[in-house]
């Protein structure tokens, strides 16, 4: 029989039952408090209180906390990166830059809010892999499988496998070491100059010509 507080939540025993919107809120209400506390905190309890519906139901619906954040992260899969084509390799990877910045807050506190735990459920590393990692490599090999055939760079160039590790690295590990939260303008103008500094002289490339007199001025 169905609870008050799951009548009122929109949330009956049936999974069809749930509407996507009604998921897609609970998702969200999940990566909000991982964010927020990391994932030790995380209980059901919270994710019902938060969402305002029945814990039973959560329970009914994805059995335990892990399996719940792991379809909070398969659902939030990254999309930011779609649609860099600047046209050269070097206009994508500062691009790309300056969009992993723009989300680089929420993206590293998920990151560190569930480290210790992807390490002791392979669900969950799997899930953070698919939701963040996967994408984001996706999208590098595709800017240097276009710049070979562009021919900026040779094919099979032995740097190009250390380019997503490289910027993504940063992107995740910089805060930690200077002991901050990510700034998006900031870590954007950072992470551009590591590319034109760091990245393009080791492909074989130059920073583009506006690039390199904005970071001498």
């Amino acid at each position: 029989m169905t609870s008050q507080s799951e009548e009122r939540s929109g949330l009956s025993s049936p999974r069809s039952k749930i509407t996507p919107e009604r998921e897609h809120e609970l998702y969200e209400a999940v990566l909000d408090l991982l964010r927020e506390g990391g994932y030790e905190a995380l209980t059901m309890e919270g994710v019902a209180a938060r969402t305002r519906c029945g814990k039973s139901t959560l329970y009914r619906q994805w059995g335990s906390k892990p399996q719940l954040v792991a379809a909070a992260l398969r659902a939030q899969r990254c999309v930011r990166f779609s649609g860099i084509d600047t046209g050269s390799l070097a206009g994508d990877l500062r691009e790309a830059a300056r969009a992993g910045a723009e989300r680089g807050d929420r993206d590293s506190l998920l990151v560190q809010a569930l480290a210790h735990a992807v390490l002791q459920d392979e669900d969950l590393r799997q899930a953070l892999r698919e939701a963040l990692i996967h994408p984001e490599i996706s999208m590098v090999d595709s800017m240097l499988d276009r710049a070979e055939e562009r021919g900026e760079i040779s094919a099979g160039h032995p740097a190009r496998e250390f380019v997503a590790a490289q910027i993504f690295g940063v992107l995740r590990v910089r805060p930690v070491l200077e002991g901050r939260r990510p700034h998006p303008a900031e870590d954007t103008a950072y992470l551009q100059r590591f590319v034109d500094v760091c990245i393009l002289p080791a492909l074989g490339l130059e920073a583009p010509a506006e690039a390199a007199a904005a970071g001498g001025s």
